[in-house]
């Protein structure tokens, strides 16, 4: 029955639109479904917006190399000049201009401080490698997700596919039954245990359908799609892949797990931060200039009603003494910091490891019961067909021939799920290695 994928999918097609000839079919490969996942997924759009804040804020930081500029003015009014005694008496008031104005102009520019402005644009682009980190994490498990519910569709047609082809054995059967009843050679009890039987695959049918359309809307709504879509899967779930050992895997999770490599990041964070602290340790060396122009003059006497302008260009000198005790404690919880940072690294590495170890062992297994149920169900088919046998030539009892069907049922349905759940586990090894 599972030979041919295409001889599958045409089936899967023919039943599935007696029950959905209004809906629309999409087909997809897993392929199809993870490219559209990626450009429509909204957790992935939120982590490109993360990309984006992050190159923002490393451009922000690039303004710190920038020269400080300020300009100023003020327009005022100047009141006269009153002259008092020792008593505060009045003794003169002298007239003065009564508009004045002040014109400024200042820049400054920072020369030296052990390099705390490349070091914090350092800080900023690891920053950055971690949201795009975070945006290559996001993406394998939706990738996965995806994967998972695409999966889980094809499982679902596939079982149903087994439960309509036995519900079809039953009624032939049933036929059988009622003529052998009518003949008066069977009791009624026999028609009934036949008919419970067929109502039995229905209900599986039934569940299976509700199943399905949850799953169906969920993945619409994963790859940008209508929900009204009824989405079919195209995948060869026989294909088995030839995998490496488990010491492949293992070197490639630690050169391609986005975790694995963002963990990196943040102990290179913490090394830089204690750079930058180390800073505070240098004083802070910055050229200065600027020019003033201001009216009226009223350092001479009499006040004169013009303007006086001029420039000043230097540099200066600045240290923070407090920093002498200050910066050690600064420096202690750097260090600190950077510690946890190795301890998470660590941490993860060895979780990174046992991930691998479980999928890789995991689909192993799969792979192994894939070729053990596959021998049940010949064993389950030559059971059913000479109980089958034997029935009808009354050799056998309803219950027997009950018995023989549900364990073909249950050997076919296991042969589906183990060559899905064969595929998931594959899946999930590249994911879990970071390369899905």
């Amino acid at each position: 029955m599972f030979n041919k994928i295409k001889i599958g999918t045409v089936l899967a097609l023919f039943f599935w639109g007696n029950i959905s000839k209004a809906q629309e079919i999409k087909t997809l490969t897993i392929e199809d479904a993870i490219t559209l996942a990626l450009a429509n997924h909204p957790q992935l759009a939120l982590s490109q917006k993360k990309i984006e804040i992050a190159k923002q804020n490393t451009t922000v930081s690039k303004l710190q190399k920038l020269p400080n500029i300020a300009a100023s003015s003020s327009q005022f009014y100047l009141g006269n000049s009153v002259i008092l005694d020792k008593g505060l008496a009045n003794v003169a008031t002298v007239h003065l201009p009564h508009y004045g104005s002040s014109y400024g102009i200042q820049a400054s520019q920072l020369i030296f401080k052990g390099g705390l402005i490349n070091k914090s644009l350092e800080i900023a682009e690891l920053q950055e490698q971690l949201s795009q980190l975070d945006l290559e994490k996001d993406q394998q498990e939706v990738k996965f997700l995806v994967t998972s519910n695409y999966l889980d569709i094809y499982k679902i047609i596939n079982q149903r596919e087994v439960y309509l082809n036995n519900k079809l054995l039953a009624e032939q059967r049933l036929n059988n039954v009622k003529k052998f009843y009518q003949q008066g050679m069977i009791t009624r009890n026999e028609v009934i245990r036949g008919e419970l039987a067929i109502m039995n695959i229905a209900q599986g049918i039934l569940v299976l359908d509700n199943y399905r359309k949850i799953l169906n809307y969920n993945l619409s709504n994963a790859l940008g799609l209508s929900p009204d879509l009824q989405i079919m899967p195209t995948e060869d779930i026989q294909q088995e892949h030839a995998l490496h050992d488990l010491n492949y895997f293992l070197a490639t999770a630690q050169d391609n797990s986005p975790r694995q490599r963002y963990f990196e990041r943040t102990i290179a964070i913490a090394e830089k931060n204690i750079e930058v602290i180390n800073t505070d340790k240098m004083p802070t060396v910055a050229a200065f200039g600027g020019y003033s122009l201001n009216r009226p003059i009223t350092s001479a006497q009499p006040v004169t009603d013009l303007y006086s302008g001029g420039f000043q260009v230097g540099v200066s000198l600045n240290y923070n003494i407090d920093n002498l005790y200050k910066t050690k404690e600064r420096l202690q919880l750097g260090t600190l910091q950077k510690e946890q940072a190795q301890e998470t690294y660590n941490l993860v590495l060895q979780n990174l490891k046992m991930e691998v170890n479980a999928a890789f062992t995991k689909h192993q297994n799969a792979l192994e019961n894939m070729a053990l149920v596959r021998e049940a169900k010949i064993l389950a088919e030559e059971n059913y067909k000479i109980t089958e046998a034997k029935y009808l030539n009354q050799l056998a009892v309803q219950a027997e021939m009950t018995d023989a069907q549900n364990q073909k049922i249950q050997a076919e349905l296991d042969l589906v799920n183990a060559q899905i759940d064969q595929l998931y586990q594959y899946y999930n090894l590249l994911k879990v290695t970071g390369t899905l």
